[in-house]
Protein backbone atom coordinates (compact mmCIF):
# COMPACT_ATOMS: atom_id res chain seq x y z
CA UNK A 1 0.00 0.00 0.00
CA UNK A 2 1.33 3.39 -0.98
CA UNK A 3 1.56 5.79 1.95
CA UNK A 4 1.57 9.55 1.82
CA UNK A 5 1.57 12.41 4.28
CA UNK A 6 -1.91 13.85 4.04
CA UNK A 7 -2.63 17.53 4.37
CA UNK A 8 -6.00 19.14 3.68
CA UNK A 9 -9.15 16.99 3.60
CA UNK A 10 -10.44 17.12 0.05
CA UNK A 11 -10.34 14.83 -2.94
CA UNK A 12 -6.67 14.01 -2.52
CA UNK A 13 -5.73 12.60 -5.92
CA UNK A 14 -4.75 15.01 -8.70
CA UNK A 15 -6.73 14.68 -11.90
CA UNK A 16 -9.77 13.03 -10.29
CA UNK A 17 -13.05 14.89 -10.60
CA UNK A 18 -14.55 16.03 -7.31
CA UNK A 19 -18.32 16.06 -7.83
CA UNK A 20 -18.83 12.67 -6.22
CA UNK A 21 -20.49 12.09 -2.85
CA UNK A 22 -22.43 9.54 -0.84
CA UNK A 23 -25.75 10.55 0.70
CA UNK A 24 -27.42 8.76 3.60
CA UNK A 25 -31.19 8.62 3.08
CA UNK A 26 -33.67 8.49 5.96
CA UNK A 27 -34.25 4.84 6.86
CA UNK A 28 -33.08 3.92 3.38
CA UNK A 29 -30.07 3.29 1.14
CA UNK A 30 -26.86 5.16 0.53
CA UNK A 31 -27.05 7.10 -2.72
CA UNK A 32 -23.79 7.19 -4.67
CA UNK A 33 -23.17 9.77 -7.37
CA UNK A 34 -20.69 10.61 -10.11
CA UNK A 35 -19.56 7.14 -11.20
CA UNK A 36 -17.60 6.15 -8.11
CA UNK A 37 -15.96 2.75 -8.75
CA UNK A 38 -17.41 -0.16 -6.74
CA UNK A 39 -15.52 -3.33 -5.90
CA UNK A 40 -15.03 -5.94 -3.19
CA UNK A 41 -11.99 -6.30 -0.95
CA UNK A 42 -11.33 -9.39 1.13
CA UNK A 43 -9.53 -9.56 4.47
CA UNK A 44 -6.63 -12.04 4.43
CA UNK A 45 -5.49 -13.56 7.71
CA UNK A 46 -2.27 -15.34 8.64
CA UNK A 47 -2.02 -18.79 10.21
CA UNK A 48 -2.72 -17.24 13.62
CA UNK A 49 -5.95 -15.72 12.37
CA UNK A 50 -4.66 -12.14 12.44
CA UNK A 51 -5.59 -9.76 9.62
CA UNK A 52 -2.48 -9.02 7.55
CA UNK A 53 -3.47 -7.90 4.04
CA UNK A 54 -6.21 -7.09 1.56
CA UNK A 55 -7.11 -9.18 -1.50
CA UNK A 56 -8.94 -7.73 -4.50
CA UNK A 57 -12.38 -9.17 -5.10
CA UNK A 58 -15.16 -8.65 -7.63
CA UNK A 59 -15.30 -5.36 -9.52
CA UNK A 60 -18.76 -4.12 -10.42
CA UNK A 61 -19.63 -2.48 -13.75
CA UNK A 62 -19.41 1.30 -13.64
CA UNK A 63 -22.64 3.18 -13.01
CA UNK A 64 -23.13 6.93 -12.93
CA UNK A 65 -25.43 6.63 -9.91
CA UNK A 66 -26.47 3.72 -7.70
CA UNK A 67 -28.08 2.97 -4.32
CA UNK A 68 -26.39 0.65 -1.82
CA UNK A 69 -28.46 -1.33 0.69
CA UNK A 70 -28.10 -0.20 4.32
CA UNK A 71 -30.71 -2.43 5.99
CA UNK A 72 -29.00 -5.72 5.09
CA UNK A 73 -32.21 -7.28 3.73
CA UNK A 74 -32.14 -6.47 0.02
CA UNK A 75 -32.60 -9.39 -2.35
CA UNK A 76 -30.22 -7.69 -4.77
CA UNK A 77 -27.23 -7.00 -2.50
CA UNK A 78 -25.21 -4.84 -2.49
CA UNK A 79 -27.84 -2.71 -4.22
CA UNK A 80 -31.10 -1.51 -2.70
CA UNK A 81 -34.32 -3.16 -3.93
CA UNK A 82 -36.77 -1.25 -1.71
CA UNK A 83 -36.97 -3.88 1.05
CA UNK A 84 -36.21 -1.23 3.71
CA UNK A 85 -39.65 0.28 3.09
CA UNK A 86 -41.42 -3.10 3.21
CA UNK A 87 -39.90 -4.06 6.57
CA UNK A 88 -40.09 -0.61 8.16
CA UNK A 89 -36.34 -0.38 8.61
CA UNK A 90 -35.24 2.14 11.24
CA UNK A 91 -31.83 3.49 10.35
CA UNK A 92 -31.62 6.62 12.47
CA UNK A 93 -28.19 8.25 12.39
CA UNK A 94 -26.70 8.35 15.89
CA UNK A 95 -22.99 8.92 15.20
CA UNK A 96 -21.22 11.98 16.59
CA UNK A 97 -20.52 14.84 14.18
CA UNK A 98 -17.42 15.98 16.08
CA UNK A 99 -14.21 15.89 14.00
CA UNK A 100 -12.07 12.79 14.49
CA UNK A 101 -9.16 14.63 16.07
CA UNK A 102 -11.42 16.19 18.71
CA UNK A 103 -12.93 12.81 19.65
CA UNK A 104 -9.70 10.85 19.67
CA UNK A 105 -7.74 9.39 22.54
CA UNK A 106 -4.05 10.14 21.97
CA UNK A 107 -1.22 7.61 22.27
CA UNK A 108 2.19 9.24 22.23
CA UNK A 109 5.36 7.66 20.87
CA UNK A 110 8.88 8.93 20.23
CA UNK A 111 8.33 9.51 16.47
CA UNK A 112 4.62 8.84 15.93
CA UNK A 113 1.37 9.88 17.60
CA UNK A 114 -1.72 7.68 17.32
CA UNK A 115 -5.26 9.10 17.42
CA UNK A 116 -7.92 6.53 18.29
CA UNK A 117 -11.73 6.90 18.14
CA UNK A 118 -12.91 3.52 19.41
CA UNK A 119 -16.56 4.14 18.48
CA UNK A 120 -15.58 3.90 14.80
CA UNK A 121 -14.09 0.41 15.07
CA UNK A 122 -15.29 -1.87 12.25
CA UNK A 123 -13.66 -4.99 13.74
CA UNK A 124 -11.26 -5.55 10.83
CA UNK A 125 -8.44 -6.41 13.29
CA UNK A 126 -5.46 -5.07 11.32
CA UNK A 127 -4.34 -3.36 14.54
CA UNK A 128 -3.68 -6.69 16.30
CA UNK A 129 -0.43 -8.11 14.79
CA UNK A 130 3.07 -7.44 16.16
CA UNK A 131 1.81 -6.60 19.63
CA UNK A 132 -0.77 -4.11 18.41
CA UNK A 133 -0.62 -0.66 16.82
CA UNK A 134 -0.62 1.12 20.18
CA UNK A 135 2.49 -0.75 21.38
CA UNK A 136 4.21 -0.23 18.04
CA UNK A 137 3.54 3.52 18.24
CA UNK A 138 5.22 3.67 21.65
CA UNK A 139 8.22 1.92 20.07
CA UNK A 140 8.33 4.13 16.98
CA UNK A 141 11.97 5.09 17.50
CA UNK A 142 12.62 1.55 16.18
CA UNK A 143 12.43 1.73 12.34
CA UNK A 144 10.66 -1.62 11.96
CA UNK A 145 8.10 -0.85 14.67
CA UNK A 146 7.46 2.54 13.07
CA UNK A 147 6.94 0.94 9.65
CA UNK A 148 4.55 -1.65 11.08
CA UNK A 149 2.55 0.97 12.99
CA UNK A 150 2.07 3.04 9.83
CA UNK A 151 1.09 -0.03 7.79
CA UNK A 152 -1.40 -1.33 10.35
CA UNK A 153 -3.02 2.07 10.74
CA UNK A 154 -3.35 2.53 6.99
CA UNK A 155 -4.96 -0.91 6.66
CA UNK A 156 -7.65 0.05 9.22
CA UNK A 157 -10.62 0.63 6.89
CA UNK A 158 -12.79 2.61 9.28
CA UNK A 159 -10.28 5.35 10.01
CA UNK A 160 -10.69 4.63 13.72
CA UNK A 161 -6.91 4.90 13.90
CA UNK A 162 -5.00 7.83 12.45
CA UNK A 163 -1.25 8.03 12.85
CA UNK A 164 0.69 11.28 12.72
CA UNK A 165 4.29 12.29 12.32
CA UNK A 166 5.24 13.65 15.72
CA UNK A 167 7.47 16.44 14.38
CA UNK A 168 5.00 17.86 11.87
CA UNK A 169 1.68 16.72 13.31
CA UNK A 170 0.58 15.67 9.82
CA UNK A 171 -1.36 12.42 9.35
CA UNK A 172 0.29 9.65 7.35
CA UNK A 173 -2.39 8.16 5.12
CA UNK A 174 -2.75 5.60 2.32
CA UNK A 175 -2.87 7.20 -1.14
CA UNK A 176 -6.37 6.10 -2.13
CA UNK A 177 -8.16 7.16 -5.27
CA UNK A 178 -11.84 7.86 -4.57
CA UNK A 179 -13.69 4.54 -4.70
CA UNK A 180 -16.01 2.30 -2.71
CA UNK A 181 -15.27 -1.21 -1.51
CA UNK A 182 -17.50 -3.86 0.01
CA UNK A 183 -15.51 -5.66 2.69
CA UNK A 184 -15.66 -9.44 2.99
CA UNK A 185 -14.25 -11.10 6.13
CA UNK A 186 -13.77 -14.86 5.62
CA UNK A 187 -11.95 -15.35 8.97
CA UNK A 188 -15.13 -14.12 10.73
CA UNK A 189 -17.42 -15.74 8.14
CA UNK A 190 -19.14 -12.40 7.69
CA UNK A 191 -19.65 -9.69 5.10
CA UNK A 192 -18.31 -6.42 6.42
CA UNK A 193 -19.11 -2.75 5.86
CA UNK A 194 -19.07 -0.38 2.91
CA UNK A 195 -15.61 1.20 2.75
CA UNK A 196 -15.35 4.74 1.42
CA UNK A 197 -11.82 5.49 0.26
CA UNK A 198 -10.14 8.69 -0.87
CA UNK A 199 -11.92 11.57 0.88
CA UNK A 200 -15.43 10.96 -0.43
CA UNK A 201 -17.89 13.52 0.98
CA UNK A 202 -20.61 11.93 3.13
CA UNK A 203 -23.91 13.77 3.51
CA UNK A 204 -26.45 13.06 6.24
CA UNK A 205 -30.13 12.52 5.59
CA UNK A 206 -30.74 15.92 7.19
CA UNK A 207 -28.61 17.64 4.54
CA UNK A 208 -25.58 18.35 6.71
CA UNK A 209 -22.16 16.84 6.08
CA UNK A 210 -19.97 14.54 8.10
CA UNK A 211 -16.25 15.24 8.27
CA UNK A 212 -14.69 14.23 4.94
CA UNK A 213 -12.04 11.60 5.64
CA UNK A 214 -9.72 9.34 3.68
CA UNK A 215 -11.09 6.15 5.29
CA UNK A 216 -14.70 5.61 6.43
CA UNK A 217 -16.83 2.48 6.86
CA UNK A 218 -20.63 2.50 6.63
CA UNK A 219 -22.95 -0.13 8.10
CA UNK A 220 -24.58 -2.44 5.56
CA UNK A 221 -25.94 -5.16 7.88
CA UNK A 222 -28.48 -2.81 9.47
CA UNK A 223 -27.35 -3.57 13.01
CA UNK A 224 -24.81 -0.89 13.92
CA UNK A 225 -25.44 1.19 17.01
CA UNK A 226 -23.38 4.03 15.52
CA UNK A 227 -25.13 4.60 12.20
CA UNK A 228 -24.30 5.44 9.53
CA UNK A 229 -20.89 4.08 10.53
CA UNK A 230 -20.03 0.43 11.09
CA UNK A 231 -19.43 -0.72 14.68
CA UNK A 232 -18.52 -4.34 13.96
CA UNK A 233 -22.02 -5.76 14.54
CA UNK A 234 -21.79 -7.72 11.27
CA UNK A 235 -19.36 -10.09 13.02
CA UNK A 236 -21.91 -10.74 15.78
CA UNK A 237 -24.94 -11.23 13.55
CA UNK A 238 -23.05 -13.16 10.85
CA UNK A 239 -24.17 -10.87 8.04
CA UNK A 240 -23.69 -12.64 4.70
CA UNK A 241 -24.31 -10.98 1.33
CA UNK A 242 -23.75 -14.27 -0.47
CA UNK A 243 -20.12 -13.67 -1.42
CA UNK A 244 -18.33 -16.83 -2.51
CA UNK A 245 -15.23 -15.94 -0.44
CA UNK A 246 -17.21 -16.82 2.72
CA UNK A 247 -17.91 -20.37 1.57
Amino acid sequence: MDIKSEGSKGAAVDGIKTGFKVTVTKNGPYLVSDSLPLKKEIIVADEDGESVSWQDGEKYPDQEQYALCSCGKSGNKPFCDGTHAEIGYQGAETAARTPHQEQASVFDGPELVLNDVQELCAAARFCHPNGGTWKLTRRSDDPEAKKQAIQETGDCPSGRLVIRDKKTGRPIEPAFEPSISLIEDPPEKASGPIWLQGNIPLESSDGTSYETRNRVTLCRCGGSGNKPFCDGTHCLNGFDDGDKSLR
